[in-house]
């Protein structure tokens, strides 16, 4: 069983309240309720079903899990080649400023906690042109004693809490509407949390073409809540 401190640093790094900006960004969705391809609940809970099938459990969750092992063996080459392939795959400005300021945010927490005199913290932080988001959730994680498992599930329903919330502003959908929202993915991130694990380093793919579109899109929409 996970002790009770892990579980407890676990939550932390999930909750919202964590303070590196994720409720800022919508990741396409609020430019795919602009173009009518999400417009209720239905289309909410699929559209982010698949984003997290589709994208997160090839792309960010692999790099997650690879970046851990990096972490957990003194491995800085291994995590700035993850850290290099996190910034090539961001197919636009706004996902990679998002991927970026995460991570600066997540760093300088880092920075400012418990464990801030472990030399890994001082190279995240070294990493150019910065840390990104999954690099620096994967440091994280290992300095709260998660394995790379609880790290991936962490990860994904951090990501699915803020993408529930994002949609009860971008949709809009209610209360009760955004948890059931929320429970789909739930039942979800453990298998795509598996698939992510297993996958080799070859294996790992970003290819959302429609993502990148809207978020293109989204840079020039002349109404936006979000920064993505």
């Amino acid at each position: 069983m996970t002790a009770p401190s892990v579980l407890l640093r676990l939550m932390w790094l999930a909750s919202p309240a964590l303070p590196v900006g994720g409720f800022s960004y919508s990741e396409g969705l609020e430019a795919a309720v602009e173009s009518g391809q999400v417009g209720n609940e239905a289309q909410a809970a699929e559209w982010l079903a698949d984003q997290l099938r589709l994208s997160l459990a090839r792309a960010d969750l692999p790099a997650l899990a690879r970046a851990f092992d990096a972490w957990q063996c003194d491995d800085l080459a291994g995590a700035r080649a993850i850290n290099d392939w996190v910034l090539g795959t961001r197919e636009s400005a706004e996902f990679r400023l998002q991927a970026e300021q995460m991570g600066r945010s997540l760093t300088e927490w880092l920075r400012q906690g418990a464990q801030s005199g472990d030399p890994r913290v001082a190279e995240l932080g070294a990493l150019p042109p910065a840390p990104t988001w999954p690099v620096a959730y994967a440091l994280a994680a290992s300095l709260a004693g998660a394995t790379r498992e609880e790290a991936g599930l962490a990860f994904a329903f951090g990501w699915a809490e803020n993408m529930a919330q994002a949609a009860i502003k971008a949709v809009p959908l209610g209360q009760a509407g955004a948890q059931r929202v929320l429970a789909r993915l739930v039942d979800a991130i453990p298998a795509a949390t598996q698939d992510a694990l297993a996958l080799h380093d070859e294996q790992r793919q970003a290819f959302t073409p429609m993502m990148a579109i809207l978020s293109a899109r989204h840079e020039q929409q002349y109404s936006r809540l979000f920064r993505s």
